[in-house]
């Protein structure tokens, strides 16, 4: 019988954590985020997509990974200094793991630290680079030079 309880008390753990981890996406998503899958080990296997929620915080895009303990973002892009390096159709390997219509984006950190891809979907994509190609006032943007 102690075994039995042990048991029900560790499912009743789990389905505690898996409905906060839901609650928590589903918090994200309504207020302002979108679908973004990120990808920092670049490779030709197309594997080490993440999916997340990303999110507008002025300069800032901050992302949080879909099924994370953390409270706050896995990953943050400054838009000073954000280049795209490279932009590209997701190879048929890396379809499945993307949001749909997905295009990827590759960013070289102007700190020389490692690349970073990011993929979204269209809708999500054209509000991505409108949120780059905008700033303040008085703002210096490399790309728009």
């Amino acid at each position: 019988m102690d075994m039995s309880v042990l048991v029900v008390a560790l499912l009743a753990a789990v389905l505690v954590v898996l409905l906060l981890l839901v609650a928590r996406r589903v918090r994200l998503l309504r207020s302002g985020g979108i679908h973004v899958a990120v990808r920092t080990r670049l490779d030709e296997s197309g594997k080490g997509w993440a999916w997340g929620v990303g999110r507008y915080h002025g300069d800032q895009f901050a992302w949080f990974r879909a099924i994370s303990l953390r409270t706050g973002p896995d990953r943050v892009l400054h838009r000073d200094g954000l280049e795209i390096a490279s932009r590209r159709e997701p190879d048929h390997g890396e379809t499945p793991n993307l949001p749909h219509g997905s295009q990827v984006l590759r960013f070289d950190p102007p700190d020389g630290g490692a690349p970073v891809e990011v993929a979204m979907g269209p809708d999500a994509l054209t509000g991505f680079l409108s949120w780059m190609e905008s700033a303040p006032p008085g703002t210096r943007l490399p790309w728009a030079s």
